[in-house]
């Protein structure tokens, strides 16, 4: 198998049969092996069953059914697990990505890159969403050292290693070039046509971004300190420890001086910011002896069948 197209689908009657036709028609152009792997992540409209009927009229269309909505990086996650193509891409249900645009993925991809993502230069003008998204991938970029122009961009292409060496959770799937890019791989981005939504409802809301920043928060964490988490917490524990023992020694010389310390708030101060430094300390060690303990992480999903 040559190319892998996966796509989560939750609650998109409307836009299956739309996508799928687009989606053959630039696949079948490329004369070249493929299958079209949908994750119907916990629909409750008709859109698995619009999967199935092109499953038994296709045989290049594979579905999977989650039992409930568990969200889109554990379809993707679950999506992973089947697809068998040497290069997967990745891209939404909702019609807003430009099928037409996969082979600028290919082609970007035989340059030698491991991962291709999206940039999608023409996100609609005027969007409440641009001013947060703008901010947010500003941040994301800095933190994580990965400096593309759009995280949120669903739309991407990866040599299946990759697939393979990323485990997702959360609203993680955001992240993905950070992992790949944390693992070693080689990333580019390339920019690609966006298309406002005619059918369906958006998943979009606010709550996102806050998951999306506890996320960020995460990735940076799992980027830097996973395998030594003492360094984090152990440099705070230091600083809350410095603190509390100076502002100690700075009371024990009044006392010696004959000044009365005990009814003093900094001398609360002192012992809390060493309790502080002890605290973080601890969690560090219990920190390093998780990561050198580390079992695999249980799957974040539960697979109802399989239509191959």
């Amino acid at each position: 198998m040559e190319i892998s197209i996966l796509t989560p689908m939750y609650n998109e009657e409307m836009n299956v049969n739309p996508f799928y036709e687009k989606v053959t028609k630039v696949l079948k152009e490329l004369n070249k092996s493929y299958e079209i792997v949908f994750v119907d992540d916990g629909s409750r409209d008709s859109t698995l069953k619009k999967l199935k009927e092109l499953h038994s009229n296709d045989p290049n269309v594979k579905v999977v059914s989650l039992r409930k909505n568990f969200g889109k990086a554990a379809a993707l996650a679950a999506g992973f697990e089947q697809v068998k193509g040497d290069i997967v891409i990745t891209m939404d249900g909702d019609l807003q990505d430009e099928p037409g645009e996969i082979p600028k993925f290919l082609d970007k991809m035989k340059e030698g890159y491991d991962l291709v993502t999206g940039w999608k230069t023409n996100k609609h003008k005027g969007s409440l969403k641009r001013l947060p998204s703008l901010i947010f991938n500003k941040l994301s970029s800095k933190m994580t050292k990965v400096y593309i122009h759009d995280f949120n961009c669903p739309f991407k292409a990866y040599k299946n290693e990759v697939i393979k060496d990323i485990n997702l959770y959360g609203e993680m799937h955001r992240y993905i070039p950070v992992l790949a890019h944390w693992k070693g791989y080689k990333i580019a981005e390339i920019k690609v046509l966006n298309y406002p939504r005619k059918a369906g409802k958006s998943k979009f809301g606010s709550t996102r971004l806050l998951k999306g920043f506890f996320d960020l928060v995460t990735v940076k964490y799992l980027s830097s300190f996973r395998s030594r988490p003492l360094h984090l917490f152990g440099t705070l524990g230091v600083l809350f420890s410095s603190i509390g023992v100076i502002s100690s020694i700075y009371l024990f010389v009044q006392w010696l001086m004959g000044i009365g310390i005990g009814k003093r708030p900094l001398l609360m101060f002192a012992v809390l910011m060493v309790m502080i430094g002890i605290q973080f300390i601890s969690i560090g060690l219990l920190g390093e002896m998780i990561a050198n303990n580390e079992e695999k992480k249980t799957k974040s999903y539960s697979v109802k069948e399989i239509l191959e």
